[in-house]
């Protein structure tokens, strides 16, 4: 089968799929440019032409990434309990990572020595992190949490993404149901302490 050698959008995104898929099925290490190419029926130079270098190539799996997420987390619809929503919201990011380890590494840990992500970089988890804030917002506006709805998502964020690593890499427990009581565990802490807290006669134990 003759290689595809014209830069065309659907070239671009063929070879983005196969790389996405290359990651996920090898891993960091065996991530080239040249089986990227292969995978994709295409050569080395259609994607260096595309993507400038591997390091081009990886930031743009690593977009992927967070637009597969948003993605994801759009089709979690609202219902008439905002706190329920959230945790829903949570359930999913940690089926994202469970689903896609390899890819979930390249958002969250950085295990490319080829790419470092920058500020603009950085800002391709805004999309999904927005959905994160808004979230929460519906609990604060609920009275459901009290708190900056910025500040307590980035805060559930940063835990969701710890246990979600952690899990993957089997620090959670051998089991689903150990690794389920510790996510449990940890979001009932984090979300308790941000609950209203009572005041005056109201408070009780």
């Amino acid at each position: 089968m003759p290689r595809e050698k014209l830069r065309t959008p659907a070239l671009r995104d063929q070879v983005l799929r196969a790389a996405v898929a290359m990651l996920a099925d090898q891993g960091v290490a065996g991530f080239t440019t040249r089986k990227v190419a292969e995978s994709a029926t295409t050569s080395p130079s259609a994607i260096y032409e595309m993507f400038k270098d591997k390091e081009g190539l990886v930031r743009e799996v690593f977009y992927e990434g967070f637009r597969m997420l948003r993605w994801r987390l759009d089709q979690r619809e609202h219902s008439a309990e905002p706190r329920m929503d959230l945790i829903a919201l949570f359930a999913e990011f940690r089926l994202f990572v469970r689903e896609n380890p390899e890819l979930a590494k390249l958002m969250f840990s950085r295990p490319f020595v080829e790419f470092s992500p920058g500020p603009e970089e950085r800002k391709a988890g805004d999309s999904a992190r927005n959905r994160f804030v808004a979230a929460v917002r519906r609990c604060v506006d609920a009275g459901e949490l009290a708190g900056d709805e910025t500040d307590i998502a980035r805060v559930l964020l940063a835990l969701a993404q710890g246990l979600a690593l952690q899990e993957t890499g089997g620090w959670l427990g051998t089991t689903r149901a150990s690794a389920d009581r510790r996510w449990q565990l940890a979001f009932d802490m984090i979300l308790g302490g941000s609950a209203p807290r009572l005041t005056g006669t109201e408070c009780s134990v």
